[in-house]
């Protein structure tokens, strides 16, 4: 059905004269007539009749006009939640309590005009693939991995770089040392269940085992945050690496510890990713705030692959 002749009609209908009608809509009276008429061809009905006064709703015209009010309200909608201007601003996190989180929870406090969807991908192709079909306007991810360069429309910040930490049980080894070189994790078992082949944290990992000599095992289920800090709070053997940024709630009587690793300190390297070419107006708002509150990287000290870029 052609909505600008069932815009005609509501507005003809709301003027009660065709010529009032297409001085609303910026058209010729015969342009309105004809648009009636096709309308009332498609519908197969008489919508209006002749008056002295200029146009009266047939008893189908007024049936009908409620549902062409709300076939318009429907396609105002739709093009709402397309328009750059009027939908949310659809950024990536990853996952709900790591850094990136806790850069767009301190983006919507400074910007809280700003409406947004917070989303969560699982791995940097399908994060990358949605920002160039338009699905997302942003994402954070560590960039790049080896061997997989990022496509010439897609442009990236670095952002954040995260030190990792050491959570362990309060029967570990380690436990009550206030910082452990990260040489001496060597022959330490440090167990990772959401290390992902594939993925940009696999490759991130797989560099600083061999670089240090590690014992990384991401053997068993990922069963999710809540139990990866069970299990290593119940076995003395077990450790894992922990975000700085990333936020964790534990039972009291779990006794975990969070140790710094120094000497070098690896820290996770987060960047900011959009389509060069996007329109959204709170993009540039969102690049403004990172670029304002982002902190250095690769300081003196610190390790990342040396995949990763920019440096």
């Amino acid at each position: 059905m052609d909505l600008e002749a069932v815009r005609t009609f509501v507005a003809a209908a709301d003027a009660g004269q065709f010529q009032e009608a297409a001085a609303e809509l910026e058209v010729t009276q015969q342009a309105v007539s004809k648009r009636i008429a096709a309308l009332e061809r498609k519908l197969g009905v008489r919508l209006f009749t002749r008056t002295p006064r200029g146009a009266a709703l047939t008893i189908d015209g007024q049936a009908f006009l409620p549902h062409a009010r709300e076939l318009l309200r429907v396609a105002e909608r739709a093009v709402a939640s397309v328009r750059t201007d009027r939908r949310p601003l659809r950024v990536d996190v990853i996952n709900s309590r790591g850094a990136a989180s806790g850069l767009m929870r301190g983006f919507h406090r400074a910007h809280p005009e700003v409406d947004l969807d917070v989303m969560m991908l699982f791995d940097i192709e399908t994060a990358v693939a949605a920002l160039r079909s338009g699905t997302i306007d942003a994402t954070f991810r560590a960039v790049a991995a080896p061997g997989r360069p990022l496509p010439e429309d897609i442009e990236s910040v670095r952002v954040i770089d995260e030190p990792l930490q050491l959570l362990t049980g309060p029967a570990h080894a380690l436990a009550g040392a206030r910082s452990v070189p990260l040489a001496q994790l060597a022959g330490h078992r440090i167990w990772m269940p959401g290390i992902v082949p594939g993925t940009e944290w696999a490759a991130y990992y797989d560099d600083l085992v061999a670089e240090f000599g590690l014992t990384i095992e991401a053997t068993g289920p990922n069963f999710g945050s809540d139990a990866l800090l069970d299990t290593v709070a119940d076995t003395p053997a077990l450790a894992t690496f922990m975000g700085g940024h990333t936020r964790l709630i534990w039972p009291a009587g779990h006794g975990l510890r969070r140790i710094p690793v120094t000497d070098p300190t690896p820290v996770y390297p987060h960047s900011l990713l959009w389509r060069r070419d996007n329109p959204h107006p709170a993009l540039a708002t969102l690049r403004a705030h990172i670029a304002a509150t982002a902190t250095g990287h690769d300081a003196t000290g610190t390790w990342t692959p040396d995949w990763v870029f920019p440096r």
